[in-house]
């Protein structure tokens, strides 16, 4: 088995790429090890000194870093971990517990106006964010701003910022007029 890594616009975070599928569907976001009870796959990641998040993807693992750890110093215990698990054959997420298929759910008057902005994020955003080993979901519309949550490599990343204000706010005020801001918030 052959795992590729990439970086990410995040200093703090890897991409690794194990060459087959990793969930079948969503995502699911361990922000802390206490977090992974779930995942055999984030448990093993976590066992790792110096491992702050794991994100999983459809077919990537992205994992986040403490700042004062270096990547040369854990990357190879990573690339094992990674490499028992799909050996172990044991599912990334096991049990009844499922990935999270993202999006909050909004009900109420601006049900078509929360509608064509997930459907944006879906089209137009999350696909490119999931490129640099990361997710953005909608988490909330009220008086013209829209929340969203962000995971996995887009977490604290210096970029973020930029990402939501000159990327994903310019196309959804482009698209829908009552779109006045876009903010992150914390899970």
């Amino acid at each position: 088995m052959f795992i590729q890594t990439e970086s990410t616009p995040n200093p703090a975070t890897l991409k690794f790429l194990p060459g087959q599928s990793v969930l079948d569907m969503g995502t699911a976001d361990f922000p802390s090890a206490s977090a992974a009870d779930a995942s055999p796959l984030a448990q093993r990641i976590f066992a790792v000194g110096g491992v702050t998040g794991v994100f999983l993807g459809s077919d990537f693992v992205t994992v986040t870093k403490a700042d004062d750890v270096q990547w040369d110093h854990i990357k190879p215990a990573i690339l094992g971990a990674v490499m028992e698990h799909f050996q172990s054959g044991q599912p990334a997420i096991a049990g009844a517990a499922a990935a999270a298929g993202g999006h909050a759910e909004h009900h109420g008057e601006d049900a078509p106006i929360v509608a064509q902005i997930k459907e944006l994020l879906d089209t137009r955003v999350r696909p490119a964010v999931a490129q640099d080993g990361g997710d953005i979901t909608f988490h909330g519309f009220e008086r013209g701003i829209v929340y969203l949550h962000m995971q996995g490599s887009c977490a604290g990343c210096p970029s973020s910022t930029l990402t939501l204000k000159m990327g994903i706010e310019n196309l959804l005020r482009h698209y829908i007029p009552e779109v006045i801001e876009v903010r992150p918030v914390a899970a």
